[in-house]
């Protein structure tokens, strides 16, 4: 069938639908992107590179916030960070990104085409340091209410007491603070911890001498509070001094939530109290992946642990079954479910009502892993085409007059064959460009110079033929016999 005339025609008719396809599927995508990120900027059917359509430009650098980076650890971090970016971007889907180390410690990404910058950006720069906490409750948790005096003036020694005169003068939040934790009495541990004790009955009971207290809510479950949006600001300026910091009672840590809550009109985020010491991190993770949960209709992002994790896991879950469990990502929780049972090597972070796009990205993240350190955004520019718009149009305008020109001259000078010429040439340049569009290469420059050498190269071809044919004519030879030996 495929040696017939009837079953080539069939062949070649297949090849050029698929290939007008890809080409339509490439084109509607782009342009569904586009909408989606309120750009008007036209699409093509073939993947642009950066010196056709432009795109982002980074400098990043190794952040030493703690000033005690080596020049020899500073490049090994470097260099780690520079494979977990070419694994983050491969997988973001960029055509032809180039992220290249520059110096010791600084790495550039062009990233060609970029629709959402700010998401990008945010892939690139994620630490993405995984952790799995154990949420404070019962006697661990009174320990820490009742040592929030100490955290209170060491807030004051710290900030001067005019922070507590900005405190008392803020707006009321119509919720219960923690001072019926603090002076209850019966919610207090009966240790007979006397520190703890004088702690609290020194204490003031006016706002102004609780600067930190103050801002606290009750949430009437163990190991949560919560604080106001409007606070979260200075609860963290509170919490990132060191003396504070020291201040905070041994075996515990606190951490805010990522995502906001809203009660009785007002919008809170919780404060968790962990245990000081994760019993699970980010590098036994194997696996990632986002989705949705059939039954709540929530985004989730399932994730799968190694061998050795999964043990961890279900050891720590099996043991702590009805307490909650704190999903901490780049020190905020993101999710603190309650253990319903013991868990092995597979569990999921819940992302409630949130785009499935941000499920991806964490996912995205998880899978490449979590900087060594902070990257620093050192140097951004959106740039255009290296060429620039002026040579990019005259490039078209030349491309179209030459291929007008080819075109007439072949039909004018042979007729009936070089308008089949002119088909066969056609099919061709769609069978390229589907082949393009198909495996996601990025046209450029010279891919472009490339498939103009090329198709001068079939026109000068068909012309041999051609020229040959006419010989064999002028000879006496019948068409049929003529055409073979031009062909061959």
């Amino acid at each position: 069938m495929f040696g017939s005339l009837k079953g080539r025609v069939l062949i070649i008719l297949a090849v050029i639908a698929a290939s007008c396809g890809y080409l339509y599927t490439n084109w509607a995508s782009c342009a569904e992107e586009r909408a989606a990120a309120g750009t008007t900027k036209s699409c093509s059917p073939v993947t642009l590179g950066l010196d056709l359509q432009g795109g982002m430009h980074l400098v990043l650098e190794v952040e030493d916030t703690e000033g005690t980076m080596t020049p020899e650890s500073r490049a090994d971090a470097t260099d780690r960070a520079l494979r977990i970016i070419r694994s983050r971007i491969s997988q973001f889907g960029v055509e032809e990104p180039l992220i290249q180390k520059v110096g010791a410690d600084r790495i550039i990404v062009e990233l060609a085409g970029i629709t959402d910058e700010e998401r990008a950006k945010d892939i690139i720069r994620r630490s993405a340091f995984l952790q799995f906490f154990l949420v404070q409750s019962g006697q661990e948790f009174q320990g820490f209410v009742s040592a929030l005096p100490r955290l209170d003036r060491a807030v004051l020694a710290a900030f001067g007491e005019d922070v507590g005169g900005r405190v008392a003068e803020r707006e009321p939040t119509g919720r219960e603070t923690v001072e019926q934790l603090l002076f209850g009495g019966d919610t207090l541990p009966a240790t007979g911890d006397t520190a703890a004790a004088q702690d609290t009955t020194a204490l003031p009971t006016e706002p102004s001498r609780r600067p930190f207290s103050a801002l606290l809510l009750q949430t009437g479950q163990p190991g949560q509070l919560l604080v106001d949006a409007r606070d979260v600001e200075l609860i963290q300026r509170f919490l990132a001094e060191p003396s504070v910091q020291r201040a905070v009672p041994r075996g515990a840590t606190l951490r805010l939530s990522q995502d906001s809550i809203a009660q009785g009109g007002d919008i809170y985020r919780t404060l968790y109290v962990l245990e000081d010491r994760p019993f699970l991190r980010g590098e036994e993770l194997e696996d990632a992946q986002p989705g949705r949960d059939a039954q709540y209709n929530e985004t989730i992002v399932s994730f799968e642990l190694s061998r050795r994790g999964g043990r961890t896991f279900s050891q720590v879950t099996g043991q702590n079954i009805g307490e909650l469990i704190a999903i901490v990502l780049d020190a905020e929780v993101v999710s603190a479910p309650v253990i319903q049972s013991q868990i092995g090597a597979r569990g999921q972070i819940q992302m409630g009502a949130a785009p499935l796009s941000e499920a991806q990205d964490l996912a995205l993240v998880l899978r490449a892993g979590a900087l060594p350190a902070p990257l620093r955004i050192m140097e951004e520019r959106t740039i255009g085409p290296s060429l620039g718009a002026d040579s990019i149009d005259q490039g078209q305008l030349a491309g179209i007059v030459g291929l007008i020109l080819v075109v007439g001259i072949m039909i004018a000078y042979y007729r009936v064959a070089g308008v089949l010429a002119v088909c066969a040439l056609t099919v061709y340049v769609i069978m390229v460009l589907g082949g393009l569009a198909a495996f996601g290469a990025a046209l450029t420059l010279p891919g472009i110079a490339g498939l103009i050498l090329t198709i001068g190269m079939a026109v000068d071809a068909n012309v041999l033929i051609f020229e040959r044919i006419r010989e064999e004519l002028a000879a006496g030879r019948v068409p049929r016999t003529a055409a073979d030996e031009g062909f061959k």
